[in-house]
């Protein structure tokens, strides 16, 4: 069942123009040297005014321009219990071996219909997950390697899926019967970022902040999927969680997965969800019940940041890994989608 907790308030003080980016960094869709799990375990607990530093955000616009807004943190309880893990098996190495698990979605009933509508596509070559009429969620890092906005963020689009008409462009298999996926590109009005991506990049780069949010120059009339706070490993069922998004090495094809979390921190969930780069920045669900209702509700509960690299002991591995939406998340992002924090005292 979803439980409803309350929700710390952001709330912005001050904002700042800054510089122009140079939008000059190259896209990774594969992070090296990052703070992982093992990493986190030897990391200080962030106080108040370190969170306050953190979650203080960067918003880009299509213009060019770049403010840095500070924010409060209200109402927070500090856990101190720090960056604990559930250790639950040990970790193997984990992209696509054996047999595939991915799905394609070849047919337009499924792929226009929710929840796989969702799913969109980013110009930079990242998936995301549409979150409200005008927003989409995403990883920090499809768009800004820590010390500079990439390339493609300039002109920042994303892809809304649509089918193509029988006969429209080349014929492929399954294409006649069903329509393959296109996209109608809408542009990016503008883009937030949390403070604490920037921050950890340089040194022990932490995760924990790989999420950003985009605000479109026009409303889409599409189902969006809701956030939801993320329970658990425990908490799930059969701890399965699912994630939709373009995989580069299935072109033009919407890829569906599930799998179990094996592993988990404050703010970290590893996984060995089959994924190539292009899934990057999708939204990872779970299908839980209502509250006092039979019926059960999909939500969005952290943001796949892709296949990782780290230094475990002094020997590089590799594992998959999404980012949770905790409660502060929650709270950052939903300040985000309403410009004020009345809509988020519950999540």
């Amino acid at each position: 069942t979803w439980h409803l907790k309350k929700i710390p308030q952001i709330v912005s003080e001050r904002t700042f123009s800054l510089d122009s980016p140079k939008f000059e960094a190259k896209t990774k869709l594969e992070l090296n040297s990052v703070c992982g799990i093992e990493c986190q375990r030897k990391l200080p607990v962030p106080s108040l005014s370190d969170l306050r530093d953190l979650l203080s955000y960067e918003t880009v616009f299509e213009n060019g321009t770049r403010t840095l807004t500070e924010v409060n943190v209200l109402g927070l309880v500090l856990d101190p219990a720090g960056n604990t893990t559930t250790q639950r098996s040990s970790r193997k190495k984990r992209q696509i071996y054996g047999t595939d698990s991915r799905f394609s979605i070849y047919d337009k009933r499924f792929m226009t219909n929710f929840p796989f509508n969702t799913a969109v596509k980013i110009s930079t070559g990242c998936s995301g997950i549409l979150i409200s009429p005008k927003h989409v969620l995403t990883a920090a890092h499809c768009l800004h390697d820590g010390k500079d906005y990439v390339k493609g963020s300039k002109r920042l689009r994303v892809g809304l899926m649509k089918t193509k008409s029988r006969g429209d462009g080349r014929k492929r298999k399954g294409a006649k019967r069903n329509g393959m996926p296109s996209f109608q590109w809408t542009r990016v009005k503008s883009t937030h970022i949390p403070k604490g991506w920037f921050k950890g990049v340089s040194g022990d780069v932490a995760l924990d902040y790989d999420y950003a949010v985009l605000e479109l120059k026009r409303p889409h009339k599409r189902k969006y999927m809701e956030l939801g706070i993320s329970p658990t490993i425990k908490m799930m069922p059969r701890s399965m969680i699912h994630f939709s998004g373009f995989d580069n090495d299935r072109s033009g094809q919407l890829v569906y997965r599930f799998c179990s979390i094996s592993d988990e921190s404050n703010d970290l969930f590893y996984q060995y969800c089959d994924a190539e780069p292009g899934s990057t920045g999708s939204g990872v669900y779970l299908r839980l019940k209502e509250p006092n209702k039979k019926k059960w509700k999909r939500k969005i509960i952290a943001v796949y940041s892709g296949h990782q690299w780290v230094d475990v002991n002094g020997e590089q591995q590799d594992y998959n890994v999404a980012v949770r939406i905790t409660p502060l998340k929650y709270a950052q992002i939903c300040f985000w989608i309403h410009g004020n924090d009345e809509n988020c005292t519950q999540g």
